[in-house]
């Protein structure tokens, strides 16, 4: 705010000398202040937008299977908690969700909705990918016709269909060590997915390799996407993504250095 003033006083200053500095300082002070107020608003529209998409979409990915379940109520229930929703965010989730079982709810709309409130950037709509194979994956398994749709919503996002199989393997392996059932999955399996979380072939160099790495560690960074419009609550999500890429990134070097 101080560079505003300062470069609005010396401007004023060069038309007015000491009182065009005050005028100046001032016009600035107050610009910045309205650019502000239209960034936050701007952030504001997005985070909203973001939470209304997300669960009207994920309302539509549960009945895709000809029927909304029980446990996938829950599952959505669950996912306001874990997006540490408030109380307004909840009543629009909820709302945002029953919209999305409905028989004429439009799929490609909402996504064209989203697309233009995010600015299609691609951290956004990969996370937006992430939550909805997260709640398809909640129960332990993936229905075909939920694995039709989530390409569909790929496509709907402009992503490759190949940012499924990504997010999948990600599930699939657990992919942190910590994670139950990581254990019991072969090592070509576990290394295979960790291909797919990275998004490169197995015949990737070394430098190839840790150039994917690092260029996804950078895209996903939780303070970058909250910076793009991301909503706080969903910043866990953002963290998890993050600490699995890293997952998969060890996973092929203790790969490779024992080929070596």
């Amino acid at each position: 705010m101080l560079f505003a003033i300062i470069v609005g006083g010396l401007i004023g200053y060069a038309f007015g000398k000491f009182p065009g500095f005050l005028v100046g300082a001032a016009i600035g002070a107050f610009l910045l202040h309205r650019l502000k107020r239209r960034l936050i608003g701007k952030l504001q529209s997005i985070q909203s937008g973001f939470i209304d998409s997300v669960f009207a979409v994920m309302g539509a990915l549960c009945k895709a299977d000809g029927v909304v379940s029980r446990d996938e109520i829950q599952m959505a229930e669950t996912m306001f908690v874990r997006f540490r929703l408030n109380e307004a965010q909840k009543a629009q989730a909820k709302a945002a969700f029953y919209r999305g079982k409905q028989p004429d709810f439009d799929l490609e709309a909402e996504l064209g909705r989203f697309l233009r409130a995010s600015g299609r950037q691609p951290a956004l709509l990969q996370m937006f990918l992430q939550v909805q194979v997260s709640a398809v994956a909640a129960d332990g398994s993936v229905h075909p016709a939920e694995h039709e749709m989530l390409v569909r919503i790929a496509r709907g996002l402009g992503l490759p269909e190949s940012q499924v199989d990504q997010l999948e393997a990600m599930l699939r392996g657990g992919a942190h060590s910590g994670q139950a059932g990581a254990g019991q999955r072969s090592s070509a399996d576990q290394i295979s997915d960790a291909y797919k979380v990275l998004g490169v072939s197995p015949s990737v160099s070394d430098e190839e390799l840790k150039k994917a790495y690092r260029k996804l560690m950078s895209e996903n960074h939780p303070d970058k996407l909250a910076g793009k419009g991301l909503p706080e609550s969903m910043r866990e999500m953002a963290e998890e993504r993050t600490r699995e890429i890293s997952h998969a990134y060890d996973v092929i070097k203790e790969a490779r250095k024992r080929q070596a």
